[in-house]
């Protein structure tokens, strides 16, 4: 027997899906679904946080339904079997990456494009590896994959609206399971994973690649050095103009993502800007963010775009736009802090995660990087960021100076370190509370932006583990055995 069948103390068995369904079946009642918090009118919105920012955090969190899974392992196993759902642009690119790290075994991918999974099964045998399992048998293949004895980590990267039914059958079937961001798109969806992940004894992580950026590790390190003093505010973004891919015939698989935009008004993507700041603040780790408030402009950018480049009966003609061209949301933490999110897709802008934190003792901003702390710095002028890669880059950086993959190499840091942890047995460095807490303001964002910009109570998803703090992104470099 293999030590991938023997599990660790905290990684059991999972339970049977008849008692997890069992034991879940109220959870749909738990949180504010898109279709319950956005149709109400904007009094209703806002009288549902009983009072603003006064009251947040004051609501109890639905009874806990397993034992935490914060600070809990994964079982230690030789080679981490990993199933891939979803090939397109983003899971097709990411493939290549689980590839490339030693110690990966890809047994299955999924796609409903049977060319696109088969092309995927190629290029696994193509690695070395054995010819993986495929399964192309229409929408919901992805349950039958889960149901393999074969498979460690489901891995997500699909339209938006399938990340919560692929997470949930990952879990049901006592998997590991990592999903492109959001992790899912109503708060009733967050808290039945939160749940699931419990009581399964699994993991469901938002494998959030930013957190990996080498400017957002090593600002990271320098916040947890005290380098910039007292922490007080922080920011991030995603500012990106999408327009020409969301209108494009063949980058997306269908106009999926230009539809959301037709149904919610808020921040569609936070997780981007989100995940790096959340880490800085330690939020989940000895604070967390207890409210929410926000603001969008008009939608007109996709309707100008369309006016200016798609031709008459083209389908996009029939949709009707809602979507804020700017989000700016603002949050509060437990310890007053404040996190200001920003979200635009939509209208011409240079790509821009902001990427910013401020302490008692100085400030980084990002996009371009500049940093201004004391006593380094003086006369009001920006010093050098650069200065401070000896000292504080992230180990992750300094073992892999060059990393291959896009966005800079992060997404292959991403995944390095995510299948290290299962190898070796050790934590994850981000957890189902995180993926929870930064995609929870897609659901809250919109309903305060029909509500005028009306605070909203922020869910605790750690039921008080946040008072607890714990290791995160900026974790000691193991021994490797």
């Amino acid at each position: 027997m293999s030590d991938d069948a023997v599990p660790a103390q905290h990684d059991a068995p999972a339970p049977s899906r008849r008692t997890v369904l069992r034991t879940t079946a109220g959870v749909a009642g738990a949180g504010l679904g898109i279709g319950a918090i956005g149709g109400a009118p904007a009094h209703a919105a806002a009288a549902a946080t009983a009072g603003g920012a006064g009251t947040a955090g004051r609501a109890a969190p639905p009874p806990r339904q397993g034992a935490t899974m914060a600070g809990v392992p994964f079982a230690r196993r030789s080679t981490v079997r990993v199933a891939v759902v979803g090939l397109g642009n983003r899971g097709a690119g990411m493939l290549d990456l689980f590839l490339a790290v030693p110690g990966v075994r890809v047994t299955a991918v999924c796609d409903p494009v049977r060319d696109k999974a088969a092309r995927a099964a190629a290029r696994v045998a193509a690695a070395g590896q054995p010819t993986p399992a495929v399964y192309a048998n229409g929408e919901h293949d992805y349950e039958r994959l889960c149901e393999r004895g074969d498979i460690d980590l489901v891995y997500v990267a699909t339209p938006w609206e399938l990340h919560f039914p692929m997470a949930r059958a990952a879990l049901l079937n006592g998997k590991h399971v990592g999903v492109e961001c959001p992790v899912a798109m109503a708060l009733d969806e967050l808290w039945a994973l939160v749940d699931l992940s419990e009581r399964t004894r699994r993991h469901c992580m938002q494998l959030e690649n930013c957190c990996y950026g080498r400017n957002e590790t090593r600002v990271l390190r320098m916040a947890h050095a005290g380098r910039f003093g007292e922490l007080l505010h922080a920011a991030g973004a995603y500012n990106h103009d999408l327009r020409e891919l969301m209108f494009s015939p063949t980058y997306y698989e269908g106009p999926w993502r230009r539809l959301w935009h037709t149904r919610l008004r808020g921040d569609l993507y936070p997780n981007h800007g989100f995940g790096p700041v959340a880490n800085y603040l330690d939020v989940n780790r000895g604070d967390r963010v207890v409210s929410i408030s926000s603001f969008g402009t008009p939608a007109l950018g996709l309707a100008e775009y369309r006016a200016a480049h798609m031709p008459p009966g083209h389908p996009s003609w029939k949709e009707t736009y809602i979507g804020s061209d700017r989000t700016v949301s603002m949050l509060r933490t437990a310890k007053g802090r404040v996190i200001r999110l920003e979200h635009d897709v939509s209208t011409p802008h240079p790509y821009s995660r902001i990427n910013s934190l401020g302490g008692t003792r100085g400030v980084f901003e990002d996009y371009p990087a500049r940093i201004y702390l004391e006593p380094d710095h003086a006369d009001h002028r920006w010093g050098d960021f650069a200065a401070y890669a000896g000292e504080y880059d992230h180990w992750l950086w300094k073992e892999h100076a060059n990393p291959p993959g896009g966005h800079g190499g992060m997404d292959y840091l991403m995944v390095y370190r995510l299948t290290q942890c299962m190898r070796l047995g050790l934590v994850p460095d981000f957890d189902v509370y995180d993926a929870a807490t930064w995609t929870a303001p897609v659901p809250l964002s919109h309903a305060s932006v029909r509500a005028g910009g009306a605070p909203l109570e922020f869910p605790d998803f750690t039921r008080g583990e946040w008072r607890r703090g714990r290791p995160g992104v900026d974790s000691e470099r193991p021994a490797e055995a």
